[in-house]
């Protein structure tokens, strides 16, 4: 990663339990029910996994994938779709799981989308929130951490595809 410097930013062990309770606020609002999880390729699958574990429910998953950034640190302000979901979504329950929210674009596209498919329900849980610079249509529902304006690598955030797989979030040293 060159020159880039990073420092510890979440440990593993905050955002397990943050997880723990985002979990059993999803429980406790779908209660009855059975939701269909909708994680966002690449960067949302590990925090997805972590978080249906956490939801003593009957649960669905499924996938989209998106890409704004291809190998840089900022979003290219254009939102590519590159796998959508197979499930049939019409009269369910969704809850969109996305591993951070930066600017805003790819979970507006998503919601824009997923409204045309006439859900029961629609809701979305992000792992990160950098809300000075998101520009969302909507409320989050479900936020594990609202963050500052940094880059942050780790537990599923990449840089040019690298480092997914630290337990921790990182930050780009300033």
């Amino acid at each position: 990663m060159g020159d880039d410097h990073f420092e510890l930013y979440l440990s593993a062990a905050a955002i397990a339990a943050r997880i723990k309770e985002l979990g059993a606020e999803i429980e406790k609002d779908y209660a009855g029910k059975r939701p269909i999880f909708i994680g966002i390729l690449n960067g949302a699958f590990i925090f997805l996994a972590d978080l249906i574990r956490e939801v003593d429910l009957d649960v669905e998953m499924d996938f989209f994938k998106l890409s704004s950034y291809g190998d840089a640190k900022i979003s290219s302000g254009n939102v590519q779709l590159l796998k959508s979901v197979d499930a049939k979504l019409a009269g369910r329950d969704i809850i969109v799981v996305e591993d951070i929210v930066d600017s805003g674009l790819s979970m507006n596209y998503i919601r824009r989308q997923l409204l045309t498919l006439r859900p029961a329900s629609l809701r979305f849980c992000t792992l990160l929130y950098k809300e000075e610079v998101a520009k969302l249509e909507f409320e989050v529902d479900y936020i594990g951490f609202k963050i500052p304006k940094h880059f942050v690598i780790g537990y599923g955030l990449d840089y040019q595809q690298l480092k997914r797989n630290l337990k921790d979030i990182y930050k780009l040293a300033e």
